[in-house]
């Protein structure tokens, strides 16, 4: 399916994919720095990469909470990093009547873990064409998510993925099942494993949302070492100033790094077989 995604490059390389970028469009000038940046390392170790970048965020714990800097203007920036360095983009949606809106810029259309289960908005998306990533409900088993995966091809769109995020844990952490990921892959479509979002601590008592980054590699070896297709990683310059999720984000400075040890042990899987 991955060669169907319009501008996707190393697709024949055997390793991973990848969709990092920051949390939420900020300005179009950090989005830059971010794409080119991620771009750089991917081309160099032939991992094919996908932007992603929220060009609003609708599910904040708080009203004051940073929802984005305008749909049209962040949606403009997505485009923007598409045309400029050749790489498809990917942006959530959280209404049914912004999936032919989002549709107009970007390659994919994430459906919000909260949102798994909306049959309208998973409609929507499939209606518009374009690849559709599901995550994974906090609250669902792997293997209910066969059900969002049919909702999808029944509305005649084949091209769907599954992304695995975590599940709920008490009331303020979440917890990886790494059984899912095969379970998941039995729907014949390509799983992502989300590292950042599975490292999070929500519901806090402040109101933002808390995370683990120094846990982003051990998430991100284990998945590729029970068979995840991607990894889903959301990186920033300046995470402890990110204007949503910094505390679960990657520095972007530890990319490179992170994903070279990622490539050695996907090799190492895909020669085990």
């Amino acid at each position: 399916m991955l060669d169907r995604i319009p501008l996707l490059k190393h697709t024949d390389s055997d390793n991973f994919f990848l969709l990092a970028g920051p949390c939420a469009i900020e300005s179009e000038a950090l989005a830059m720095q971010i794409a080119e940046r991620v771009l750089t390392i991917t081309d160099k170790l032939n991992i094919p990469y996908v932007f992603k970048g929220s060009y609003r965020k609708a599910n904040r714990s708080r009203l004051d909470s940073f929802t984005g800097i305008g749909d049209e203007k962040a949606l403009k920036i997505l485009r923007k990093v598409r045309e400029t360095f050749h790489i498809p983009v990917v942006t959530d949606i959280h209404e049914t009547h912004e999936a032919a809106l989002a549709a107009e810029y970007v390659d994919v259309l994430q459906i919000p873990a909260f949102l798994c289960r909306q049959t309208d908005l998973l409609v929507a998306a499939a209606n518009t064409g374009k690849v559709v990533n599901i995550k994974k409900g906090q609250f669902l088993s792997a293997g209910s998510m066969q059900f969002a995966v049919n909702k999808v091809r029944e509305a005649g769109n084949d091209l769907v993925m599954l992304t695995e995020r975590g599940n709920s844990f008490g009331y303020q952490d979440l917890i990886v099942d790494y059984r899912g990921i095969p379970e998941m892959k039995e729907n014949n479509c390509p799983v992502v494993m989300d590292i950042t979002h599975s490292l999070q601590q929500p519901n806090q008592t402040s109101g933002v949302t808390g995370g683990r980054p120094e846990l982003i590699e051990t998430v991100a070896k284990a998945a590729i070492s029970v068979g995840a297709d991607g990894l889903f990683i959301e990186t920033h310059p300046d995470p402890a100033n990110a204007k949503s999720d910094g505390a679960n984000m990657l520095h972007l400075d530890n990319l490179e790094n992170l994903l070279t040890r990622l490539t050695v042990l996907k090799k190492a899987v895909n020669e085990l077989g």
